[in-house]
């Protein structure tokens, strides 16, 4: 029996004790996990591998406990976490996987992404990700200090929202032209993603999008179990 969990949009910070404690009750919860899908934003904001603040020592620790156990663990990056490489995953043997990836879940083929390249409408935010996603301004980036990224960091994070806060509801949520174009061009009939922050199981023309839930006064998860998915939430 295939025993696999999907979730997305923790938003970890250090401000947030109880969400750490959520994830750490969930996977002790659900007992052996064959897989651990992370889809993104699971830091409200990541200054690079090189960073040494305890959440991110904290966060390895929890991650190699479950890894031990035998769980494969899977990372997508986010809008929030984008800067999140390979060596620091490499600390608990995590594999990094691209903005899009099939996997078979529940017996059928399933596209998995973080979501926000649904948001298709969100023009100003997908020229901001064409910028950040340049390598060269990565590096660039990378290149200063800690300290220097965690003051940007904290600058780009109180932008983005204010930004929001001034766009309409729908712009932020995704297109469905994109949506059912990507699920196209992927060859799939089942979506799983997160960004919206608006859990929900969506019906489509022989198809179906699953969208995660973000991390707040509940917890939201998809769970696998052999040709079963099931979305549920329960109280931090």
């Amino acid at each position: 029996m295939t025993h696999s969990l999907f979730i997305s949009d923790l938003h970890l910070s250090e401000d947030t004790p109880q969400i750490e404690q959520g994830l750490t009750a969930l996977l002790k919860k659900e007992g052996d996990i064959d897989r651990l899908f992370l889809l993104g934003d699971i830091f409200e904001a990541w200054i690079g591998d090189d960073d040494d603040s305890p959440l991110t020592l904290r966060f390895a620790d929890t991650m190699t406990r479950v890894a031990e156990g035998g769980t494969q663990i899977f990372f997508t990056r986010g809008n929030r976490d984008f800067l999140l490489g390979q060596s620091y995953l490499d600390r608990f043997n995590a594999t990094l996987l691209g903005d899009s990836v099939c996997v078979e879940v529940a017996g059928e083929s399933t596209l998995l992404m973080h979501g926000d390249l649904l948001c298709s409408d969100d023009v100003d935010y997908l020229a901001f990700r064409a910028i950040a996603h340049n390598p060269e301004w990565q590096v660039e980036m990378l290149a200063k200090s800690l300290e220097e990224r965690r003051q940007l960091a904290k600058h780009l994070r109180a932008m983005s929202k204010e930004a929001a806060s001034n766009k309409a509801e729908d712009i932020m949520d995704v297109n469905e032209a994109t949506v059912r174009t990507v699920m196209s061009e992927h060859g799939v009939s089942r979506l799983i993603h997160g960004h919206t922050h608006r859990p929900c199981r969506h019906p489509l023309q022989n198809a179906e999008r699953i969208v995660l839930g973000d991390w707040n006064n509940t917890t939201w998860c998809l769970r696998e179990r052999d040709e079963t998915l099931e979305l549920f939430e329960f109280k931090l």
